[in-house]
């Protein structure tokens, strides 16, 4: 028997008379629930699919410094309060000059870098282009919406976020994180980032260290992506 059902930022507790509607064999995503004399009919209050396999946490922090820039990830998969595999590749090489990483669903990640590759291609290797493409694909279009990932994204000159909120978001100090322990990295990442005997690899590396360290769905298995930064000469 539950002693709460969670849903969201609401909690009904068991002695609050609810009463299941055709919970079972309804679509979870438009189950009625009855409290009391109220009646609660919304698709987004509760959806019963996620109870059994939210998916939960990661770290990816890309960190641009001098001439490279780098993307770094931890390896956890976590379902529940369960370590599904500790060793997942999150970060990829998306031809020479773009690499990448995602937090999420990774189905949906991998079909999103898909997506990229082929606005990559229409878009001569123009990443923001390419990336707004992409945001625009993955806001509107009735199947990409659904997908459950953010990307972040880099060459040799700039580095992105991907939402699928229609965001293409560029950092102002040239670092990026995302996922459950995104704000440690991102944190630990600002502090160091002006040390000058620390590349950017290092600081990413100390980054993730401090975020693994805090963060319950971040581990020490770490994969990376490097760039070069092509610097513009002015002869």
């Amino acid at each position: 028997m539950l002693s709460s059902l969670r849903c969201g930022t609401r909690s009904l507790a068991a002695g609050s008379r609810v009463h299941w509607v055709s919970a079972l064999t309804a679509n979870p995503l438009q189950a009625s629930w009855s409290l009391g004399d109220h009646q609660l009919q919304d698709s987004t209050f509760c959806n019963l699919r996620n109870f059994t396999t939210e998916q939960r946490g990661t770290t990816v922090l890309c960190v641009r410094k001098l001439d490279k820039v780098v993307i770094m990830a931890d390896g956890q998969v976590t379902r529940g309060n369960e370590i599904v595999k500790p060793n997942v590749t999150k970060v990829r090489r998306l031809n020479d000059s773009v690499i990448s990483g995602f937090a999420g669903a990774t189905a949906d990640a991998f079909t999103l870098y898909d997506r990229l590759e082929t606005q990559l291609e229409q878009h001569s290797g123009q990443l923001t282009r390419a990336a707004v493409e992409l945001a625009k694909l993955w806001r509107n279009d009735k199947y990409l919406r659904k997908l459950d990932a953010v990307m972040v994204v880099a060459d040799a000159k700039q580095s992105l976020t991907i939402t699928g909120n229609g965001d293409v978001l560029e950092p102002h100090d040239g670092i990026i994180a995302i996922g459950s322990g995104g704000s440690y990295a991102l944190a630990a990442a600002r502090a160091l980032i002006d040390i000058p005997d620390l590349t950017a690899e290092a600081v990413a590396k100390k980054a993730m260290t401090i975020a693994a360290d805090t963060c319950i769905y971040t581990n020490h298995n770490f994969t990376t992506e490097i760039l070069e930064s092509k610097q513009d000469s002015d002869d």
